[in-house]
């Protein structure tokens, strides 16, 4: 059985709620028993269930007739909705106790005045009353109907009903001494929207704890209390005040809940007014409106009477731009009165002329009606006698008794003609006396009597000396355009250099923040951003304080704040019911929204669909982008569009993304190879999972070939959940493609981990399909695992193996796997140290293409590879000591991944090519092509290692220190096996720490390098790093004993002389010299000093060769 107040499943023949205690049966008014549904009388004690002991039981029958109205024309656009909501509920406390020696008709006599009086309290700020549980109430604020401030309205409520039950109680306990006391429990959340019947019932599904969390506030508050959750507090805060009650266990939450006792009403009655409470942000990007404002004071100081419109979207800064205005110099000698339309006021006539009186005549919350009265009457006579017949209306409106019987006899439209006379003639009179500022913002929300008299001061502005400023949002209208006292200032989001200055006082100045501020700047609304900030680092994403806040871990996504979320569902929601679901169908389209798509998924008639399109660009939901060749609209802002495609729910949403998907394969056959992203995500949506694994394909190798791996990650794992959907039904040869290009992807993103288990599937289901072109690319990815990815002792002979076997099993036009499959058997034997045969298969490689691709994507996919060939045979010339050779190579390189606009070849034909001219010497063109490669934004690591290597060895420290920070925080683990590539088994990592005099960490560095490359027996790497290590410890004093040690580089120099390296040969005979000279043998110093200077010379290594010469001088 399902608790009717927190929808708690309890077991059957349960009288009450496990959860929250509420009775889930109905019961005898009078003994309590249990009631079968349906009976007319107790069988315990025979008491009669008549109706009027259940008339709270249909919603249509206590609900406002204003409320109902707008739910029932609403009822179509608000069905099948996710709805942000506080949801309250409130109960008699012992009332069980209060009813059992009392005759039913005297207990119900006590009992509905108590849940009328907690109805009247929603219904007073539009809150719906879902259920009436015999002593209590459960009511929704923010569903059906959206408001921007649910939270709030729902507080006051709390705070109206317990006030108005008490004076009730006091009655209560004097005529029949009963106690009679309630208790409220509040919490906000989502909640789905179902159906609405049409006696106003709401059948709804809460999302997560959100009932259930409200209930348990109720049943932990005391009889005359109100206990709200976190979630209501954070939308409330600054318009409530709260003491906190601690933690408190909650059934079914991991962790204990913090809960507070709301004991009052907070100061703020305004978004900003509850801003300025936490502290206001710099006021930034409004020069031009300020100066409007300017401009416009200084003419009706002068007597021409002004009227201002500030108009804009809620958030943009409307209140903040008068507040600074009315804050400022400018203003001293005015007189300034402020008020503010409230959402919820729309019913009480004049509220916000009400709150001016109020402030005009410094009229305070504790005045009696005596004091008011003596207020008002010094005020206007002291400023005018003839305004005497003024008094009646004036103090008639503060609902102050009027002792003036020829008032008493006057009807109500001459009473309200005579109050807006009266409030008019005491404006424009003070006007005389000193200029007035008279403030009126949200006027979105007006009532009719306040607009009443804007409209009325409008007209006889005149040559008072009267400045009226307003705010509004664009739905609201007035009939002022046409005066020439008129003037509107339109407020629209920052420009991205103002969101970029207000979100730099609020963040702070840590580099790391930068992603984060990218991603905020587009949100350029400043409540938006605020806000966001905020709820960042509420969730602990940021930590420290306003303006030196820092990342505590990446943001991938910004979610839409609650406070956010809320004003523009509530916004969204006031829309006519078609504009409204129009937009929602627009918005699952995308943030842009091309007419021919919407028009195919709206299912309206062309004008109606104009009309409505007419209406929400009026409404500043949508502007038109595009009229040629296809007209097309956009969201204002992305976070409408994201909060109105949230609203939608889950079938919905599914059938409307399966029709854009149908609509643009029937309009577009010939640009669906442009289109797969779009295509790929509709589908998607759609669950149409066969196409939409199709799609995801196509996108992920169109991600692949313009080297957006990341995206083609997200792409191909896409496309095998969507194989995963159909079962039975899966395209398999596409399955493994996916895997295949999934490998690809991640490779290339270094999101490595799960690769090798990857590669193990897409083996498996290649023999299972028994197809044999696509384990070659299967083995060709293995290869590639071997090479640079695993180690492990035979690694790289595995790896020329498999390659060798993936180019026999390829097909012959499939040169992707071909040439990359020769690739590696050339970069698997370099690193072997076998540099001849490595230029071999490297040229073997180069000359399968024979034609370069016509179509861009095919090209995108092998040029690359073309490029990667020439930058690895550059190092293997390089290790040979035939520079000229090596350097066409990696300029060849350059040449091809400039002439594709390809980052990740340029970023990799950087580093091979400032890896050749560091060998050789050219320090100062080698850190030119790390510079080069660092610019295309991809190879990072590789390139600003390389560059603190060339920065270093040319006395650059601080450049060099640097540029070494950054290549580690771009690579890693300094000696993982991610260095292999990017540093060459740590090679250049050694050299850098070398250079800079780090002498632990390259001893380090060169030691970890070394044992990576003794387990993949990677025997290209051992003599450089060898020698780095011992002109490292020799460096510290830690070397060996001198025989020992000259042992050693005499063993290297055979090493290297049997591999070829001239290069390594000649820098080992600089070090052996080094050695001699340190043991003071001239002679033999000398000698290998000589041959040093001699191979440097040959191979015109001539950095090397000027260290070398100075050496030999010194030596004489």
């Amino acid at each position: 059985m399902q608790c009717p107040r927190c929808q708690v499943e309890n077991d059957a023949g349960a009288r009450f709620c496990e959860d929250c205690g509420a009775r889930l049966e109905a019961a005898c008014p009078s003994c309590g028993t249990p009631v079968t549904p349906g009976k007319k009388f107790c069988r315990s004690c025979g008491t009669a269930l008549t109706p009027e002991a259940s008339r709270f039981t249909s919603p249509e029958s206590y609900t406002p007739k204003h409320l109902a109205e707008k739910i029932l024309t609403s009822k179509s656009a608000l069905e099948g909705e996710r709805k942000h909501v506080t949801v309250l509920f409130a109960d008699l406390k012992g009332s069980m106790e209060l009813l059992a020696d009392r005759d039913p008709e005297e207990a119900r006599k006590i009992l509905d005045p108590v849940v009328e009086r907690m109805m009247e309290a929603v219904h007073r700020y539009e809150g719906t009353v879902n259920q009436v549980m015999g002593d209590g109430i459960m009511a929704l604020f923010g569903a059906p109907l959206a408001h921007e401030d649910h939270a709030v309205r729902a507080c006051y409520a709390a705070l109206r009903m317990q006030e108005s039950v008490k004076t009730y109680a006091e009655a209560v306990r004097r005529s029949h001494g009963a106690v009679v006391k309630i208790r409220v429990g509040l919490n906000s959340g989502e909640v789905v929207v179902r159906t609405i019947g049409s006696d106003l019932h709401m059948d709804y599904t809460a999302v997560g704890q959100t009932t259930h969390l409200a209930a348990r506030m109720e049943q932990l508050a005391d009889p005359g209390a109100i206990v709200v959750t976190p979630d209501t507090l954070a939308l409330a805060e600054g318009y409530v005040q709260v003491k906190s009650l601690g933690p408190v266990p909650v059934k079914g939450l991991p962790e204990p809940v913090e809960v507070y006792e709301l004991t009052g009403a907070g100061t703020a009655r305004t978004r900003l007014q509850a801003a300025a409470l936490r502290g206001l942000t710099r006021f930034v990007g409004r020069d031009a409106e300020v100066e409007h404002l300017r401009r416009v004071l200084g003419q009706a100081g002068a007597g021409r009477g002004q009227v201002v419109a500030i108009v804009g979207e809620a958030g943009v800064g409307k209140s903040r731009l008068v507040y600074e205005f009315t804050h400022s110099h400018r203003v001293q000698d005015w007189l300034i009165l402020e008020a503010a339309s409230v959402s919820y006021g729309k019913a009480t006539s004049y509220l916000p002329v009400i709150d001016l009186l109020k402030s005009y005549f410094k009229i305070g919350e504790r005045d009696d009606h005596r004091e008011m009265r003596a207020k008002v009457l010094g005020r206007v006579l002291g400023l005018d006698r003839a305004l005497e017949p003024l008094l009646s209306p004036l103090l008639a409106l503060l609902d102050v008794p009027v002792e003036n019987a020829a008032w008493q006899t006057l009807d109500p439209p001459e009473r309200r003609q005579l109050t807006l006379d009266a409030v008019k003639r005491l404006f424009l009179r003070e006007s005389q006396v000193q200029p007035l500022l008279v403030v009126f913002e949200d006027l979105h929300w007006v009532d009719s009597g306040t607009q009443a008299l804007l409209d009325g001061l409008v007209e006889s502005l005149g040559s008072a000396r009267l400045l009226l400023l307003v705010n509004y949002r664009p739905e609201y209208k007035h009939r002022w355009g046409s005066k020439t006292a008129y003037s509107q200032l339109r407020v629209d989001s920052l420009h991205a250099e103002s969101a970029a200055e207000l979100l730099a006082t609020l963040l702070g100045p840590d580099p790391g923040l930068a992603p984060l501020l990218q991603m905020l700047v587009r949100r350029g609304n400043p409540f938006f951003l605020e806000e966001t900030v905020r709820t960042l680092v509420e969730t602990g994403v940021l930590a420290g304080k306003r303006g030196a806040y820092r990342l505590t871990r990446p943001v991938e996504a910004l979610q839409v704040p609650a406070t956010v979320q809320t004003v523009l569902a509530a916004r969204i929601d006031r829309l006519p019911p078609e504009a409204k679901l129009l937009l929602q169908a627009a918005s699952v389209i995308g943030k842009d929204v091309p007419y021919a798509l919407l028009a195919a998924i709206a299912e309206l008639p062309q004008e109606a669909l104009r009309q409505g399109l007419a209406y929400l660009q009026e409404t500043d939901f949508l502007y038109e982008t595009q009229l040629f060749p296809d007209l097309e609209h956009t969201f204002k802002h992305a976070l409408t569009h994201e909060v109105a495609y949230g609203s939608l729910l889950h079938d919905r949403r599914r059938v409307l993304h399966a029709r854009v998907l149908a609509a643009m394969e029937h309009a577009g056959s010939g640009r669906l190879s442009l289109d797969t992203e779009r295509l790929a995500h509709h589908a998607s949506k759609g669950e149409e999972w066969g196409r939409a694994a199709q799609y995801l394909h196509l996108a992920g190798r169109r991600a692949i070939a313009q080297a957006r791996y990341s995206s083609g990650v997200g792409f191909y794992e896409a496309a095998i959940r969507a194989l995963d959907q159909q079962g039975e039904h899966a395209d398999l040869t596409l399955k493994l493609d996916a895997y295949l290009e999934l490998g690809t992807a991640r490779t290339e993103s270094s999101e490595l981990e799960g690769y090798r288990e990857l590669m193990d599937q897409a083996e498996a289901l290649a023999r299972t399909l028994n197809d044999r072109e696509r384990l070659a690319q299967v083995r060709v990815r293995q290869a590639q695992g071997l090479w640079n990815l695993w180690s492990g002792p035979g690694n790289l002979e595995d790896a020329i193996e498999r390659a060798r076997e993936a180019g026999a099993l390829a097909a012959p036009d499939d040169l992707r796997t071909r040439s990359y499959a020769q690739f590696l058997v050339g970069a698997a034997s370099l690193a072997s140290g076998r540099f001849h045969q490595a230029i071999q298969e490297f040229d073997a490689g180069v000359a399968l293409f024979t034609a370069v691709p016509a179509d861009a994507e095919a090209a995108g996919l092998v040029l690359p590879i073309r490029a990667s060939i020439r930058a690895w045979e550059a190092e293997a010339y390089a290790a040979l000591g035939d520079f000229g050779p090596a350097l066409a190579a990696a300029g060849e390189a350059q040449q091809i991944a400039s002439e594709l606009r390809h980052p990740p070849a340029q970023g990799l034909a950087g580093v091979h090519a400032g890896y050749v001219l560091l060998l050789q010497g050219q320090i100062e063109a080698a850190t030119a092509a790390f510079e080069r490669g660092l610019a295309s934004g991809r190879s990072r690591g590789g390139n600003c290692l390389g560059l603190a290597f060339a920065h270093l060895l040319l006395g650059q420290r601080d450049d060099g220190l640097k540029a070494l920070a950054r290549g580690l925080e771009f690579s890693g683990d300094p000696i993982g096996p991610q260095m292999k590539i990017l540093s060459r088994y740590g090679v250049i990592l050694a050299g850098a720490y070398l250079a800079a005099g780090h002498l632990e960490e390259a001893e380090a560095a060169a030691a970890g390098g070394l044992a990576l490359a003794t387990t993949d027996n990677a025997r290209a790497y051992h003599v450089p790093l060898r020698r780095l290590r011992a002109e490292a410890l020799a460096l510290q004093g830690k070397g060996p004993p001198s025989e020992e040690a000259l042992l050693d580089w005499t063993r290297l120099i055979e090493l290297a002389k049997e591999l070829s390296m001239r290069p390594e040969v000649a820098h080992c005979s600089f070090g052996l010299g080094k050695l001699y000279v340190r043991l003071d043998d001239r002679g033999a110093a000398g000698e290998w000093l000589t041959t040093a200077v001699t191979m440097y010379r040959e191979m015109a290594m001539g950095f090397w060769l000027e260290k070398a010469e100075a050496a030999l001088e010194q030596v004489g």
